[in-house]
């Protein structure tokens, strides 16, 4: 079933006539539900906005936040503040809690069942019996985008023969610059698993470098620092270190730059006045930690400091990854909802935890929740309420709020599927698999239930 959408007509440029311009414009067309294309464009929905460009919180604002959330929820941690010990039970009970067998059959990319056999291979590769009784632990920083895994694995399993898009065994990404706590390593060797700020799993060792507790928390703590405002940027190309060479850099990254003083005007056979000199972790040999400076480009989409939390940049920073394909746990080097909206909050230095579960059970911000026994009136008089960026939750899923459209609410999420009643009731289901603007009301996340009946939190940002 096609849905051919409303057009959106440009004013027409030389050498392009009226007639040829709604032709191309005739010609887009999309199976979604109450979409033009000029939906499609961040200028849009930043026009109807108003206070636009209000600060929304300030430096000092954010800071506190931050200081609040690492504080009072559970999800997050700072991972240098890991005592030096700790107990052996402790670490066994945390890699236990992310290291099990999945509540489903799970397949393999073949259509193979993942057998008893198999989950004891992985489980024996966790090296449980290795563990002390009293664990030292070390501290270390990315130094590649990273994976964070369930066990031990680069192996793939699946809940459905049929939908290879969802690996669950893929739990979140890292990033270079992230601070992880070290609390074991695998029975093979070639895996640590991991703390960092929201999140503990296994990655591979050689995408990580461990230095001092010291040391790496003043790097993460560098008051003159650059913030990744693209979706993805990348270092520049350097013949000389090719651990420097083109690493890519995702929306949010915060890293130190270089002091003045520090920088030479030939630096890997380049001139850096045209770029940015930022310091970046590295990995010698043997998995230490060694820091190194590195050219970013000034035409990249960078900012020095992170950049000012308004509606208007709510919006522009979400619209950077309109269309790219959705990644559950940051699989196909991309992200799924919540990493999506972490990325996007990032870039103001705003943290959060990364599921959504524990983003909409969370206390922070300000939260307008509903039970079993709210109405569906009282949920669209909240959502009459909504501002930009606003998070709406519902079982497995956050969507944020971008404006309206003839008094109906508009969303931007990371979906893979979508499901809603037309006009004429008939009920549809089909593919997204990335980043998406859709009207909110007319989504179903069950054949049964709208999102709005699923609704459970809208979080506020402030």
């Amino acid at each position: 079933k096609l849905i051919l959408c409303g057009f959106l007509l440009f004013t027409c440029s030389a050498g392009i006539s009226a007639r040829e311009n709604n032709q191309q414009a005739a010609a887009w067309s999309t199976d979604v539900i109450g979409i033009n294309e000029m939906h499609l464009s961040a200028n849009y929905w930043v026009q109807q906005t108003k206070d636009a460009n209000q600060v929304l919180k300030s430096p000092a604002d954010i800071a506190r936040f931050k200081k609040e959330i690492f504080s009072t929820n559970r999800h997050m941690v700072n991972p240098t503040s890991y005592p030096e010990e700790l107990p052996g039970v402790d670490v066994r009970e945390k890699i236990l809690a992310i290291s099990k067998p999945d509540r489903s059959t799970l397949y393999d990319p073949d259509g193979e069942i993942l057998q008893v056999a198999a989950y004891q291979q992985y489980t024996a590769n966790l090296g449980l019996e290795n563990i002390p009784t009293s664990v030292t632990v070390r501290f270390a920083l990315v130094v590649a985008r990273s994976d964070m895994r369930t066990y031990p694995t680069d192996d793939s399993y699946y809940r459905k023969k049929e939908n290879q898009n969802l690996d669950r065994f893929q739990e979140n990404g890292l990033f270079p610059g992230d601070a992880l706590a070290v609390l074991h390593s695998s029975k093979d060797g070639d895996w640590a698993f991991v703390q960092s700020y929201n999140y503990a799993a296994w990655v591979r060792l050689e995408n990580i470098a461990v230095g001092g507790r010291e040391e790496i928390q003043q790097y993460k703590d560098s008051n003159r620092f650059l913030v990744v405002t693209g979706d993805k940027v990348w270092t520049s190309f350097n013949p000389e270190v090719p651990a420097l060479s083109e690493i890519q850099l995702d929306m949010g990254i915060r890293l130190p730059l270089a002091e003045p003083g520090s920088i030479e005007n030939n630096l890997y056979g380049q001139n850096p006045y045209t770029s940015h000199t930022i310091v970046l972790p590295t990995r010698t040999p043997d998995g230490k930690l060694l820091f190194r400076q590195a050219l970013i480009a000034r035409n990249q989409d960078v900012n020095h400091g992170f950049i000012p939390f308004t509606r208007e940049n709510i919006i522009r920073q979400a619209f950077k990854f309109l269309g790219e394909r959705y990644g559950w746990g940051h699989s196909n080097n991309a992200r799924d909802c919540t990493g999506f909206v972490m990325e996007v909050y990032k870039s103001f230095g705003i943290l959060m935890p990364r599921n959504t579960g524990q983003q909409g059970s969370g206390g922070f911000g300000e939260n307008t929740r509903f039970t079993a026994d709210s109405t569906r009136e009282e949920k669209l008089q909240a959502l009459e309420r909504m501002d930009i960026g606003d998070l709406i939750y519902v079982p497995g899923h956050v969507l944020m709020y971008i404006g309206d459209v003839d008094g109906r609410p508009y969303v931007i999420h990371d979906v893979s599927i979508f499901r809603y009643t037309d006009e004429d009731g008939e009920y549809y289901e089909g593919t997204l698999n990335s980043v998406s603007v859709t009207p909110l009301l007319p989504l179903h996340g069950t054949r049964e239930s709208t999102y709005v009946d699923l609704m459970y939190n809208i979080k506020r940002i402030r």
